[in-house]
């Protein structure tokens, strides 16, 4: 039976980065277990410590997860690559957290903010099918079967991939609302593009049974009592 935690795992249940982040850190050598560069395969046993750049990594003993209404303009990134104009450093938070996902730049509304890189997993992960509702608006009015196109299966010829069916319901001539259970790159965006729309704005309002509500543009809450607990019943 094999002993120890996967670097990438110990790295993002220390609320350093998430497992992705963290594969491209050992990739660049930039991680050490001990006096040892680490291998994508390495495993961090009990007592051994772990470097980043020098930097000690110390598991976090608080778990933290923010609900964030991230403005447009605003990239989803916890690197530096970006500018300052990334959420990490637009939040300014106390502790090192990371976004749970993305929404991309010109796109705003809810995002999750977290340093519990196992919690992330399980709300990425695919297959378990966890809702995101959003509010668009497009250049121009809508056809009379949109609906219908746009919640069945959709091919996106970029990705070279099938949408799943999704739930969209019209609220005006160019508005409407969709709630997706996956998350491919621009997948909104794209399936709009596919039959020949251009989205002129982009809201989440909704993941799981979390809503965005009233919290104001650039603002951040706690997740927590009943709320909280509710979200990880929905991810165990």
């Amino acid at each position: 039976m094999e002993q120890g935690i996967r670097i990438n795992k110990y790295l993002s249940g220390a609320g350093y980065c998430s497992r992705r982040e963290a594969d491209r850190l050992v990739g660049e050598g930039r991680v050490r277990i001990g006096g040892m560069t680490a291998d994508v395969g390495s495993r961090v046993m009990p007592g051994e410590e772990v470097y980043v750049d020098e930097k000690k990594i110390v598991p976090e003993e608080e778990t933290v997860l923010l609900a964030v209404n991230k403005p447009r303009g605003i990239v989803c990134t916890a690197t530096d690559k970006q500018g300052s104009n990334n959420i990490v450093d637009f939040i300014g938070y106390n502790k090192r957290i990371y976004p749970v996902g993305r929404l991309d730049k010109d796109s705003e509304g809810l995002l999750f903010m977290t340093n519990d890189g196992e919690m992330m997993n399980k709300i990425l992960k695919g297959k378990n099918g966890h809702e995101k509702e959003y509010i668009v608006e497009v250049n121009r009015e809508l056809d009379g079967d949109f609906e219908k196109k746009m919640s069945a299966p959709v091919y996106l010829k970029e990705l070279d991939k099938t949408t799943r069916p999704c739930t969209v319901v019209r609220t005006g001539k160019r508005t409407f609302r969709i709630i997706l259970k996956q998350g491919l790159n621009r997948q909104i965006r794209r399936m709009c593009e596919n039959f020949g729309y251009k989205v002129v704005s982009l809201k989440r309002v909704r993941i799981m049974n979390v809503q965005l509500g009233d919290l104001p543009v650039g603002a951040v809450r706690e997740i927590k009592g009943e709320e909280y607990e509710k979200l990880m019943s929905m991810i165990k």
